[in-house]
This record gives structure tokens, C-alpha cells and sequence, in this order.
């Protein structure tokens, strides 16, 4: 885990494309907060790696977003529930239901409706966020914290230094 800490620091400090980056953020987040026992979280996964995204930052961004979504999820259930319950939505879910291996996707789940729903809404902000984040990283935050003692001492530590240097 600490290994993939570094690789993440060092790639937000690299050349590598903001854009990219931002994208790894919010999908990532969108991944973390979608249930993972269904059929839409594993299609999405794999959509996801024929993108050019940052994946160490998607992998970091699934954690911390299925850490948040159990504290969300009273509010993905209540909006899922709330859709779900339109009418215009109950025909066109019957009709959905009725497609094969649609029904594997649970998408007639109040909570993975809900969550899927809010993780495409959030996903225009948290992308701008990313990049903002990358950003205010680049040009502010990575040489204030060079400058800290603490990161001078720890990077002479043997262990740290192998870890920090072995990565790509």
C-alpha cells in the first residue's frame, strides 16, 4: 500500500496528463461507491481499462470511495428508491428486467440505482476536482512539502529510499 502512496506522489508530480489523472479520480470514485456484488460494477470495470486513465490513482480513488459509500448509502438508497418509484421508470425497468443478464446488474436495487446514479452526476465535478487537485499539487503543494524536515529524514531511511526509488 505504502508503495502504491509513492508511485501516486511521484506521478502527481511527473509529466503525466492531468486529464488522465482527473479521469482515474472520478471513475475510481464512481467504481468506490457502486456495490461490488453485481454485474454493472464488473462491466464498468472493464470498460474502464480500455481508457486511458491513471490506474494507480483509480485504484487508490476504488478504496477511498467504497470506504465513503457505506456512509452514503441511506442517501443512494432514498434517491434510488425515490427514481425507481416513478412511474415512467417502473415500465421502462420491466422492460429492462426482461433482457437477458440485465437482471445480474441489479440496477433494480434502490442502492446500486442510487449509487450509479449519484456517481454519474458527481462525475463532471469530481473530474474538475482532479484536476484542480493535480493542479494546486504541481505548482504549490509538492515543493512545500520537499521542504519539510520530516520528508528530508525519511527519505535517507534505507527503507523508504529503497521503496521510493524502486518504483516506476
Amino acid at each position: 500500500m505504502f508503495k502504491y502512496f509513492i508511485r501516486t506522489l511521484k506521478q502527481l508530480t511527473s509529466n503525466s496528463d492531468p486529464g488522465a489523472i482527473a479521469c482515474g479520480f472520478s471513475l475510481g470514485i464512481l467504481l468506490g461507491f457502486i456495490p461490488k456484488d453485481n454485474l454493472l460494477w464488473a462491466v464498468i470495470f472493464i470498460f474502464i481499462f480500455f481508457m486511458r486513465i491513471n490506474r494507480v490513482v483509480l485504484s487508490l480513488c476504488i478504496v477511498l470511495g467504497a470506504l465513503i459509500s457505506p456512509l452514503l448509502d441511506p442517501l443512494f438508497d432514498s434517491l434510488g428508491c425515490f427514481l425507481l418509484t416513478l412511474p415512467f421508470m417502473q415500465s421502462g425497468m420491466v422492460k429492462l428486467l426482461e433482457i437477458p443478464f440485465v437482471s445480474f446488474t441489479k440496477i433494480n436495487n434502490s442502492v446500486v440505482f442510487g449509487s450509479f446514479v449519484c456517481s454519474i452526476v458527481l462525475f463532471v465535478p469530481l473530474y474538475f476536482l482532479g484536476r484542480l487537485i493535480v493542479f494546486l499539487w504541481r505548482k504549490y503543494l509538492a515543493q512545500a512539502i520537499r521542504k519539510f524536515k520530516i520528508i528530508k529524514i525519511l527519505k535517507k531511511v534505507p527503507l523508504i529510499k529503497k521503496i521510493s526509488d524502486g518504483v516506476n
